[in-house]
């Protein structure tokens, strides 16, 4: 029974196929929790570094550092944060989507761009429709650190300062829950004056060494960094989560499938025997 042999060759291929992707998923399951762990030990930091800049901003009005100023955007530049691998459903590509309608909206307002790619996916990506990449880093595995990507922030602030962007954008996911990733675009530089009235309850300031501005300085580059960092850290908890559920659903369509041709084979092996039964009658009647 010819048919019957390639069903079962094709129920065995997906059945080793099957194999793999329960495998992925246990392994994503677990680097998961590790991830998602970084990304919940990094956030109050991020957060409280943001809030600081804040209140220093708001108490030192008078200093106006360059990451504060406002200009005529005629220039951007966009740090995004992809992964390195794929099979991780939507992930990368819902992001792309996003950062596409912003660059549409730039492009239309004659805004040119500069984009500094944080994985091999958003390397491919971007090399693939021309867009101009002034500094990649790939590699960066599952636990990623600081000086890593300390190299690429660093190129972007130092083209802000000496005036060659004129703000600076941070495109990645964000990490809701185990089922939700939220791709957004978020701006960096410069710091608005509504940013710098958000949360601020009462007056605030702090005693300085050496003095306000210098720490203001050194506090407005960590910000960034801090920011891009926790970027990171969220992308590679949602990279985990979202390959955990894509081969979650692999492995359950390809359960689907094999039910599906047992049933097809069964219905052929039926048919044969059907058959057999119908000559060996035909034959000992013809007898």
């Amino acid at each position: 029974m010819a048919v019957g042999k390639e069903i079962r060759t094709q129920i065995t291929s997906i059945k080793n196929t099957q194999k793999i992707t329960r495998a992925m998923e246990m392994v994503a399951a677990s680097k998961m929790r590790k991830t998602k762990e970084k990304m919940d030990a990094t956030r109050p930091y991020s957060k409280k570094i943001s809030q600081i800049i804040k209140h220093l901003a708001h108490a030192n009005p008078e200093y106006k550092h360059p990451f504060l100023q406002e200009r005529d955007v005629k220039r951007v530049g966009v740090i995004v944060v992809s992964s390195d691998r794929g099979l991780c459903g939507g992930l990368n590509s819902n992001l792309f989507r996003v950062i596409l309608k912003h660059f549409q909206e730039w492009e239309q307002a004659k805004i040119e761009i500069d984009v500094a790619v944080i994985g091999s996916k958003g390397v491919s990506f971007f090399s693939g429709i021309n867009a101009n990449i002034v500094g990649q880093v790939t590699k960066l595995g599952d636990t990623p650190h600081l000086e890593d990507i300390a190299g690429l922030i660093k190129l972007m602030l130092d083209a802000f300062y000496q005036k060659e962007i004129d703000a600076l954008y941070l495109a990645s996911n964000e990490f809701v829950n185990t089922m939700t990733q939220k791709p957004g675009v978020e701006k960096l530089l410069p710091i608005s004056e509504t940013d710098l009235e958000e949360d601020l309850s009462g007056h605030w300031d702090y005693l300085y060494e050496p003095d306000a501005q210098e720490v203001l300085d050194i506090l407005l580059s960590r910000f960034v960094e801090a920011i891009v960092y926790q970027g990171l850290v969220e992308n590679n908890a949602c990279e985990q989560s979202a390959r955990m559920v894509a081969m979650k659903s692999a492995s359950d369509n390809a359960g689907n499938i094999i039910d599906e041709l047992q049933l097809v084979y069964n219905k052929a092996r039926q048919a044969a025997i059907t058959q057999e039964i119908s000559e060996i009658v035909s034959g000992a009647a013809a007898v």
